[in-house]
Order: structure tokens, then C-alpha cells, then sequence
């Protein structure tokens, strides 16, 4: 392997790890508002993204519960999405990139990566019938904005993890007949 690859990879192994720790954050700050939200909503305008559901708690708790569920598993499901893509690019040698270990770590990405868009198409579905009933929904877009691009990336690695997995059986059985 080249050493301009090898330095594309570091950098993107860097990028990953800063896109996690953002991610964490992100999770972390969303459950921390959860919990004002329940217990000192007169806090929440000083917290992470100013997130008040307030309005939303006091007129229905199902919907509030519900949404906030949708957020909340978003958020922990991206983070531990590039959890499982900072360990497959910890382990993964690129001597030798075919192996059983990799395969199962791009399937298992393409399958995060297709829940995440489902989740978040649902959420956003949810957040629109409750606009239609008198919700404020309009501050909750950015949460499932990119759920058609998750779903499309997710059947698009999910193709790869299959190719993937076809080309470590094509290498095994030529590894026997050599």
C-alpha cells in the first residue's frame, strides 16, 4: 500500500473519530435536555441546542414521549454507527481487507445506516401529523432531515457488504484449490 493511501486512511480514521466524539456529544446534551425538560424546564433556554418541548410536554405527554424517543434513538444510533466504523477501521488491515471480521462490520453498518433513515422518515412523518394537530414541530427538522440520504446509503453499503461478502467466499475457495 502506498503512503498516500496510508495517510488518506489516517486522516480518515482522525475524521471519523471527531465525527464520534461530536455525535456523543450531541447524544449526551439530547438525554441532558430530556431530563430538564421533565424536571427544570426553566433551565432548558441555557442547555445544548435550546431544545424546549415544554409546550409539547404539558399538552401530551404521549406525543412529547414519542418524539423525544425518536430523537433521542436517532442521536445514540449515528453515535454508535461511527462507533462500529471507528472499530472496523482500527482492526481492518489493508494488506489484507478481505476477511470475515470486515464483512460483518459493513453489513452491520449498512444495517445502523438503514434504521437510522427508517427511524428518522417515521419521526418525520410523526412530527408532520402532529403539526397538523396543533404541534409545533418546525425546530425538530434538523433531526430527520437527511433520512432519504441514510436510506439510500444504507441500501447502497448494504450492496457493498454483499459483493463484499461474495468476494471473501471467491478468495476461500481459491486459497483451497492453491
Amino acid at each position: 500500500m502506498s503512503k498516500t493511501n496510508n495517510f488518506v486512511f489516517k486522516g480518515l480514521y482522525i475524521v471519523a473519530w471527531v465525527i464520534f466524539v461530536g455525535l456523543c456529544i450531541e447524544a449526551g446534551g439530547l438525554i441532558v435536555n430530556f431530563c430538564f425538560t421533565l424536571y427544570k424546564p426553566e433551565f432548558i433556554q441555557n442547555l445544548y441546542q435550546k431544545l424546549d418541548l415544554t409546550e409539547m410536554y404539558k399538552d401530551s405527554r404521549l406525543a412529547f414521549f414519542g418524539i423525544y424517543s425518536f430523537i433521542l434513538a436517532i442521536s445514540i444510533l449515528k453515535a454508535s454507527l461511527f462507533y462500529i466504523v471507528i472499530r472496523l477501521m482500527h482492526k481492518m488491515d489493508l494488506s489484507k481487507p478481505f476477511n470475515t471480521f470486515v464483512a460483518k462490520r459493513i453489513l452491520q453498518i449498512s444495517y445502523y445506516t438503514l434504521s437510522i433513515g427508517l427511524l428518522s422518515y417515521t419521526a418525520r412523518q410523526l412530527a408532520e401529523n402532529l403539526m397538523h394537530h396543533g404541534f409545533v414541530t418546525d425546530n425538530l427538522n434538523q433531526f430527520w432531515a437527511d433520512s432519504q440520504a441514510f436510506i439510500l446509503m444504507g441500501a447502497v453499503i448494504y450492496i457493498i457488504a454483499t459483493i463484499f461478502k461474495k468476494g471473501i467466499e471467491i478468495q476461500n475457495e481459491n486459497d483451497l484449490t492453491v
